[in-house]
């Protein structure tokens, strides 16, 4: 069978009407808004990662996130000693967890996930049959059927991961550190998703030029291996509508985490999954007769893929209102079109909301209605949000809690016992107050220098919190282990808190832009401040990390990450004040 009979297949099948997908909406919703940042537990954000152009240049840290090396030790040592105010880092510090390992597993993960759902994509799934077809009939022996199956999912996986390579090259890990903070670039990625999204639900298609498809097919006819890897280039290629959006926006994710490695990492995830179906069916062609038929339902995957597309791409809008301090992209207003967008997505399942490419809908199927209700479920999940509630699920995926105009919860949650007051920082305005709001309304400090002199006037320990307004851990912690009432009570009473922004674009006055003496780099901005601070005392540039520090700003216990049992924190803050005692 030629290639130009799969590609012209594929050009059909692509003009297919139809109305549902129940499977990748399980999948999908599941995986994106509950599994995927649990895996980065450590201190890596599982979507964006926080870098500066500071750690850019510092080597220990770009290049294991983890124990202080005795060089990092020994320059922590001295700059304690030319400056009181600078936490002491000592020389046997023990080790942070790897975030940079945990990260590219997310990333992988994903790529699984996206490639799995490009299979029941409406350009993909028909031709399962087709290749099948070819691979056990054409090929003589089932010997040669097995070697071409295999050397065909091989060479899938080559393509996609030499094209996530590409992306390495081209760009390197200094580009990609900087597009995860980088404001123009984030609001090119929203603008891309919303592109991709409006693809899937029908506007237009994301084609490549059919001559790149047919000199694949002039190539893949002169048979043996090198014929069987062009069929697999056609492929990509004729398959590109239905796929280009997944592979850019799991491009999009893997360069926003920062990893040198995350997209060619992505892509072999992507890849593996893509080639799975169509080498495990081409050995065990007995397979096919499980699979579903072909039909109207391969449609609205493209449909669901494009609502989660649209709701992704809010997450890369309100990373850009946070860093440059917009503050109209509050978390109401993303709320709200969280809600508009998944309750749309649920009306359309149930048939109540058609598009122009989509079929008669004559009656709904049990699956269908099954995730109908999933997906409504959750979006009157979301709705309480737009009065404060913490929505823990998927707080790490929205905008802190102190953007929030109208809030009924934390109020309730900062009544202390007995009616008393809770403790005030300081009588005195904070510097930085203006930019940046504490989450729970804590009595927090935004510059390291006046919340130190603070802790020693009132003996107090600090807490310091390394964070990123793009950090998705951070908010999660925020979220969902702070108001523990046995967490909120030692930071509130027990600690100084320090809250110390390493992505923020505030630029600094000319008098405190200085030359790091860690890196070399100019730092101009907050972010540039505090993330080289991070990354010369502390050796990591993972965020959040946390630190307890004395009121001389010695280290009280060795730093740690994120830890989402607020047990375990619990017993992190009482080692600290034992350890201050």
């Amino acid at each position: 069978m030629r290639v130009t009979t799969l590609a012209g297949a594929t050009r059909l099948l692509r003009l297919l009407k139809a109305p549902a997908a129940w499977l990748l909406g399980i999948w999908l919703l599941v995986g994106a808004f509950a599994g995927l940042p649990a895996l980065a537990q450590d201190t890596v954000s599982t979507a964006d990662i926080q870098f500066t152009p500071v750690e850019e240049a510092a080597p220990a840290a770009k290049a294991t996130d983890t124990a202080t090396a005795p060089a990092a030790a020994s320059r922590a040592a001295t700059s304690a000693t030319a400056s009181p105010a600078a936490p002491a880092t000592p020389a046997s510090q023990p080790a942070a967890p790897a975030p940079a390992q945990s990260s590219l597993w997310v990333t992988f993960l994903a790529g699984l996930l996206g490639g799995f759902a490009a299979v029941i994509m409406p350009c993909i799934f028909p031709l399962l049959p087709m290749t099948v077809s070819f691979f056990t009939k054409r090929s003589g022996t089932r010997a040669r059927g097995i070697r071409n199956a295999l050397v065909y999912g091989a060479s899938i996986i080559v393509i996609y991961v030499a094209l996530g390579l590409l992306i390495t090259v081209l760009f390197g890990a200094d580009a990609l550190n900087n597009l995860a903070t980088n404001g123009i670039f984030n609001f090119f990625f929203f603008l891309l998703l919303v592109v991709f999204g409006a693809s899937f639900l029908g506007a237009f298609e994301i084609m490549l030029p059919t001559a790149w498809a047919n000199k694949m097919d002039e190539k893949a006819d002169k048979g043996g291996l090198l014929g069987i890897f062009f069929m697999a280039a056609t492929l990509a290629l004729v398959s590109f509508s239905c796929t280009g959006p997944i592979i850019g926006t799991l491009l999009v994710q893997a360069a926003s985490m920062g990893q040198l490695l995350g997209p060619a990492v992505g892509m072999f995830g992507f890849a593996l999954a893509l080639a799975m179906p169509f080498t495990l069916f081409s050995l065990f062609p007995g397979w096919m007769t499980s699979l579903p038929k072909s039909g109207g339902w391969l449609n609205s995957v493209k449909v669901t893929l494009g609502f989660l597309e649209l709701a992704l791409a809010l997450k890369f809008l309100s990373n850009v209102d946070l860093a440059y301090h917009w503050q109209w992209f509050d978390r109401e207003v993303y709320l709200t079109l969280w809600v508009v967008i998944f309750g749309m997505m649920g009306l359309y399942l149930l048939g109540k909301l058609r598009f122009s490419h989509d079929s008669e809908l004559p009656f709904i199927t049990l699956p269908r209605l099954f995730l109908s209700i999933i997906v409504l479920a959750f979006t009157l999940y979301l709705v309480p949000g737009l009065w404060g509630a913490p929505l823990r699920a998927v707080s790490a995926f929205l905008p802190p809690q102190d953007t929030q105009d109208f809030d009924l919860y934390t109020p309730t949650l900062l009544a202390p016992a007995g009616g008393s007051a809770a403790p005030a920082a300081s009588t005195a305005p904070h510097k930085y107050a203006e930019l940046f709001h504490a989450p729970l309304g804590l009595p927090a400090f935004f510059d390291y220098d006046e919340g130190m002199a603070y802790a020693r006037q009132v003996g107090k320990p600090v807490l310091i919190d390394f964070t990123g307004h793009a950090c998705v851990n951070c908010r999660k912690m925020e979220a969902n282990v702070w108001p523990d009432k046995r967490v909120l009570p030692l930071i509130r009473d027990k600690y100084v808190l320090i809250q110390l922004y390493v992505d923020d674009k505030t630029e600094l006055p000319a008098a405190e832009q200085t030359v790091s003496k860690f890196s070399g780099k100019i730092i101009r901005t907050i972010g540039n401040k505090y993330s080289d601070l991070q990354a010369s005392r502390f050796n990591t540039n993972s965020q959040p990390y946390y630190v307890l520090l004395g009121r001389e700003g010695q280290v009280l216990v060795p730093p740690q990450g994120a830890d989402y049992e607020p047990a375990n924190f619990v017993s992190y803050l009482e080692s600290g004040l034992k350890a201050y005692h």
